[in-house]
């Protein structure tokens, strides 16, 4: 893929994973025809949801996505969940989320929480900055356990899931086995030799900016 072609794959899919009330709901037209430009192997994937989507009814989108990512533990859409779990250093690692926005120039608007995949690929898709990359690939095994439940419980986001991990670099071993682990036990209750930053450095800020990362 060519960085622009990539852009384009993330924040298409940054709209595609965010709640689908009517105004969101309303932009996957401009999504579809985006898409159509992507290398096939993203783009039927793509399409693929946006079929699935439309043969519902706004009611029964809205409820499978509250079902799916608001109830089921291994497809939350927040990346750090996956690595801390509902334990104490979560909010550490929220923070490392907020510094490596700031880092690149970006600050957070107010209503969501720093690690929500929408949010990152939407980073990704409108910012020049390596630290997009690295936030991505640093939480890549909390986006494979995802893409694997969506996979196990039949849902038509894994399309959009398994388009992003294909317009991302190929997982490495060590990445593959904590993400196999992860699938099997789910992300932690307890910290237990585990490094909830990842693999993500810490960033220092560069100069302030009023934009925000969402749309």
């Amino acid at each position: 893929m060519t960085p622009d072609q990539r852009r384009t794959a993330h924040m298409a899919a940054s709209i595609l994973l965010d709640y689908p009330d009517v105004a969101r709901r309303e932009q996957f037209p401009a999504v579809a025809a985006s898409v159509a430009t992507l290398p096939a192997e993203i783009a039927d994937e793509f399409e693929a949801f946006l079929a699935a989507a439309s043969a519902m009814d706004q009611q029964q989108l809205e409820a499978h996505f509250t079902a799916i990512f608001d109830l089921k533990r291994k497809c939350s859409p927040y990346l750090s969940y996956y690595s801390t779990g509902d334990t104490r250093k979560r909010g550490m690692a929220l923070v490392s989320f907020i510094e490596a926005y700031r880092a690149a120039g970006w600050e957070v608007e107010d209503g969501e929480l720093p690690d929500y995949l929408p949010m990152v690929l939407e980073f990704s898709a409108r910012s020049d900055s390596p630290i997009a990359g690295e936030l991505l690939a640093s939480h890549r095994e909390g986006i494979e356990v995802l893409r694997t439940a969506l996979e196990l419980f039949g849902s038509p986001y894994i399309h959009v899931v398994a388009a992003v991990c294909a317009s991302l670099p190929e997982i490495d071993d060590a990445t593959r086995e904590r993400y196999l682990r992860l699938v099997n036990e789910g992300p932690p209750t307890e910290l237990v030799g585990i490094t909830f930053l990842g693999a993500l450095a810490p960033f220092a800020p560069s100069g302030a900016t009023s934009e925000g990362v969402r749309v």
